[in-house]
This record gives C-alpha cells, structure tokens and sequence, in this order.
C-alpha cells in the first residue's frame, strides 16, 4: 500500500489497487465557522483536488467540521463515485455519501480480481458522553486476501475504543492515526484527538506494524504537533512515518 499526506486529515490511500481519499480537505488557510464559532485553519493543502485525481472511494470519517470535509472537499466529494461514513453524514449531505454503520462492511473490486474490504469501526472525537456536543464519527478497517490490514481512526480520543477494536480485527500491519490532541471550548478544553504520547499507546494496542499519523497541523485547535509526535515516535524507529505535505511512503 502507499499513503500520499495532503496535510490536515487529508491523504490519498492506494491497497490492492483501489485509491482512496480520507477526509478531503483543500481550502486555503483562514477562518471557518462553525455553528458560533470558528476554526482557524493556518495551512493548505500540499496538492489540490485536481492532483488527487479520481478515486474509487472516499472515507469520511465525519461531516460536520470544516477541518475533516471544508468547501472544496465537498465539491470533489460530489464527483466520487462512492463515500463510506456516519449515518448522519448519509443523510445531511446524500449521494454519493453511503453510511458504513459500525461492523458493516463493503467491498469494492478490485483490478485483477478479489476485493478490498472496508469496515466501519467507532471512534468517539471527545471524552465519555461528548457525543451530544460533537457528533457522530467513524473509522475504518481495510483488509482483503494478500492485504495488509489497515486501520484508519478518524478523529478518535478514546483508547477504550481502540483498545475494543484490536480485540475484534487483531493485528493490524498499518494503523493511520488522527493525532494532534485538538481541544476547543465546546468540550472545555477537553482532548478531542489522541494526544502524541496516545498515538504510541494506540500503535501497542494495535499491534501495528507501521504507524501514519494524520491531523497533527494545519489548525489552531490542535494543542500538540509535529514536534511531540517526533519525540514520542522516536522508540519505533522504523515503524513510524511521520510525513511532511506531498510526502508519500510505500509500505509492506
């Protein structure tokens, strides 16, 4: 597999020959409201949707904020043949948006024959009962015959959930982590992404082989960055690929 970092959430995911988009994210740095605040992004994407080129799936891990699905997302979302994500995701925004309820799963072919499985997983963006305040997330398991098994967290906090999802998928080869540790005053402060030192307690929970950590920057809210991860990622050596924008890593 190879992952290609845009920056935020945004990657582009190619497994088994199937490309895929996670959390498609292209506007240019400013402020994004939400509701009766806003979220300020400081950075733009490292390619742009016409770069991504078509795909054959989107993963959304959520709708409702403009740092995992912002205007131009939307707009290359509209193209795609397919997005995976949230019931509420489903209904708020419609075709091509399918909801992937948690243990579902769908397959999508692939060239040459066999299929690429893709199942829904929770993921809590918040501590215990924040659902209310911050909405409905998934994540995602790819995995199918000669594959390696990746896991994709969405915006996760919780490792109570991860911990529950190794101990129904296993091992997993490659756990691509939403990090950053993001706090914002609709949750009083309170971490809404896995902090850097939880990004490695997930890869031990996991089990993974690699770990591809994922919305560390690009926004005000996240608490943590680029340099705890570095500090924090240090002891798997080789097992961890922190990317820059534009980066893409090819792994086993």
């Amino acid at each position: 597999m190879e992952i290609r970092y845009a920056g935020g959430p945004t990657a582009v995911l190619e497994i088994g020959g199937v490309r895929l988009l996670i959390d498609p994210t292209f506007d240019a740095p400013g402020d994004y409201p939400i509701g009766q605040r806003a979220l300020t992004k400081t950075g733009g994407p490292a390619f742009s949707p016409d770069e991504v080129g078509p795909v054959d799936a989107v993963l959304l891990s959520h709708d409702q904020h403009p740092d995992n699905l912002d205007r131009a997302g939307r707009a290359y979302l509209a193209g795609a043949p397919l997005a995976l994500s949230t019931g509420s995701a489903a209904e708020r925004v419609g075709p091509p948006v399918r909801a992937l309820p948690n243990w579902s799963h769908v397959e999508l072919p692939r060239p040459g024959g066999g299929v690429l499985r893709i199942t829904g997983v929770p993921a809590q963006h918040g501590p215990d009962g924040s659902e209310h305040l911050v909405g409905e997330v998934t994540g995602f398991v790819l995995s199918g015959d000669g594959l390696p098994t990746v896991y994709v967290s969405g915006d996760n906090a919780s490792l109570d959930v991860v911990r529950s999802i190794a101990g129904r998928v296993g091992p997993v080869d490659v756990a691509v982590l939403f990090a950053g540790a993001a706090r914002t005053a609709l949750a009083d402060g309170a971490y809404l992404t896995l902090t850097s030192d939880d990004v490695v307690k997930a890869a031990d929970l996991l089990g993974a082989g690699h770990v591809v950590p994922l919305h560390f920057e690009h926004w005000a809210h996240f608490s943590q960055g680029r340099d705890t991860l570095a500090a924090a990622l240090a002891p798997l050596g080789d097992r961890a690929h922190l990317l820059a924008p534009g980066e893409r890593v090819t792994l086993p």
